[in-house]
């Protein structure tokens, strides 16, 4: 059987052992609180900055969705004036075209008139001269 001595000696080793083993895992515990802490340091700025880059991304999106719809109003605005403007055009062309229809009928009404000695405002006189309205000769 151990002695006293002895016997004390390994209970004073094993309270030495358990002290060092309290030491070691308060270390590790502490170590592995580190750990974590760093660890959720960094997830929260990775957030952050995920959280600001997808912001300014945003930013951005609406920034060139608001220029494309300025430019297309700019562009139907545009359009509009030129369909204006040909519009215009197009009905002053028609007018002109219809000032020379009408005249061109009437001068050919005035003429058939005066080919057979209808009708006579002194018109004829002024368009056709002296002729003889009765006189036709085969040229």
């Amino acid at each position: 059987m151990a002695s006293h001595g002895q016997s004390y000696r390994a209970g004073e080793v094993k309270g030495q052992t358990e002290e060092r083993t309290n030491q070691t895992m308060e270390n590790v515990r502490d170590k592995a609180q580190a750990a974590k802490d760093r660890t959720y340091e960094a997830a929260q700025q990775a957030k952050d900055k995920t959280s600001e880059t997808a912001q300014q991304a945003k930013q951005r999106a609406a920034e060139t969705a608001e220029a494309g719809k300025q430019k297309t109003q700019e562009t139907g605005q545009a359009t509009g004036e030129k369909a204006e403007a040909a519009k215009e055009k197009t009905g002053g062309i028609l007018k002109q075209t219809e000032e020379k229809v009408k005249d061109a009928a009437q001068s050919a009404a005035d003429a058939v008139k005066h080919t057979f000695g209808f009708g006579g405002t002194g018109e004829e006189k002024e368009r056709y001269g002296d002729r003889d309205r009765n006189t036709y000769t085969k040229g």
